[in-house]
């Protein structure tokens, strides 16, 4: 069975726990920010977790993290 190539680009910017799940950053927080409340900004700093539609997607892009 050959090897699969991990996708470069989602190994950027995904990352797996230790109990399997796989982390992400929030969108929105590049540029313009001005017009975005303080309440906003500071809670698109947190990381959250992938949603369990995309959850299969994902781990197929990444699959030796």
């Amino acid at each position: 069975m050959p090897k699969i190539k991990t996708n470069s680009g989602a190994a950027k910017r995904f990352k797996k726990t230790g109990s399997g799940k796989i982390k992400r950053s929030h969108a929105f927080t590049s540029h313009i920010l001005t017009p975005k409340t303080t309440k906003r900004k500071r809670n698109l700093r947190k990381g959250t977790t992938v949603d369990a539609a995309d959850h299969k997607n994902i781990l197929r892009l990444i699959p030796y993290m």
